[in-house]
């Protein structure tokens, strides 16, 4: 598909081995195998279209064999690259959008290069993620997120999913790749704020909800071109160091001490 060959290019997946993938699968089951079982069954299982084009075997040769890839590769910080849960999710789309071959390569590719942080034992990337949410919010729109600091609600409580898969636990499908072609042409980094954006498209109803996270549990399907259009507008108000954070902090683990410093941007 055309999508297909434009994610690869954008993630600079210019050639695949069936060799390499065959001689993967065949080193069998790796150490997360039972950990990747107890996650494949539960991918997008109301999606009838995913479920149609996807099945579980499938998931579970991605995501098992790309154990046994990644274990010579480390992050920056020398933390080990592993399953995590909400990998299926993740693997997803890209089972959905590809051949499982070039989903394989172009996964692994993603993991490596665009955020091998939020893929470590710690989930290190995705918590410095969620800080950041929590400060570029604060910027943003101070009067919801005092909100819902009244109510003792955190990114770290209501916005972990969203932030470690991308937003992929958010139906519907279609709109999740559309999204991601915005966040694979830009930088996966803006998807905090494309949670925002999010939050944001519902902030009456937030300030009005005595309990906000019944409403934060179960996010409103996704719509990628008004979320997109938001996020746009959202990123020029982002003080340049705070930008500078949320566009390393998949990767570079550095930013997670910079984060300690107290009220450095508002």
């Amino acid at each position: 598909s055309l999508r297909s060959k434009i994610w690869k290019h954008f993630l600079g997946v210019y050639h695949v081995s069936a060799n390499e993938y065959v001689h993967l699968i065949k080193k069998g089951k790796s150490c997360v195998y039972d950990k990747v079982r107890n996650d494949t069954f539960r991918t997008l299982a109301t999606d009838k279209k995913f479920l149609e084009r996807v099945n579980e075997e499938m998931l579970i040769r991605v995501l098992n064999t790309l154990a046994w890839k990644m274990k010579s590769f480390s992050t920056c910080g020398n933390q080990p690259i592993t399953y995590v849960q909400g990998m299926n999710v993740l693997a997803a789309p890209f089972l959905f959008t590809m051949s499982e071959i070039d989903a394989f390569f172009s996964f692994a590719t993603f993991i490596q290069t665009c955020c091998p942080l939020y893929v470590t034992p710690t989930l290190q990337g995705v918590h410095c993620g969620l800080k950041l949410l929590d400060q570029c919010l604060q910027i943003l729109d101070p009067k919801l997120f005092n909100y819902l600091k009244s109510k003792n609600l955190t990114a770290e409580i209501y916005a972990l999913s969203s932030v470690l898969t991308l937003c992929a636990c958010t139906p519907p499908l279609e709109q999740v790749l559309k999204l991601w072609d915005f966040l694979f042409a830009y930088g996966v980094h803006l998807n905090i704020l494309c949670v925002i954006a999010q939050l944001i498209l519902i902030r009456d109803q937030l300030l009005e909800a005595q309990s906000p996270m019944k409403l934060l549990r179960t996010m409103p399907e996704l719509n990628a071109k008004s979320v997109i259009s938001l996020t746009v507008q959202l990123v020029q108000q982002i003080p340049d160091k705070l930008y500078d954070l949320l566009v390393r902090h998949p990767f570079d683990s550095s930013v997670e001490n910079a984060l300690k410093k107290k009220n450095q941007f508002t």
